[in-house]
């Protein structure tokens, strides 16, 4: 089965907490990585597809919640 790629927007002012998580966790078989812009960065999370999509949801729900 092919991996899949799920992005989010991370608004730079939780970008470097997020990046921190990210570092410390095991994350395998999942792998991710930073795109920075500006306003924050663009955070792509590759991997089985079932396993992209949930980290990218967490992400995003983090976000909303946090």
């Amino acid at each position: 089965m092919s991996d899949a790629t799920y992005v989010t927007f991370v608004p730079a002012a939780k970008r470097a907490e997020l990046r921190e998580i990210l570092t410390t966790e095991d994350t395998a078989p999942l792998v991710w990585r930073e795109r920075r812009s500006f306003f924050g960065s663009e955070f792509y999370f590759s991997g089985p597809p079932a396993l992209a999509r949930k980290a990218q949801a967490y992400v995003a729900e983090w976000l909303i919640t946090g």
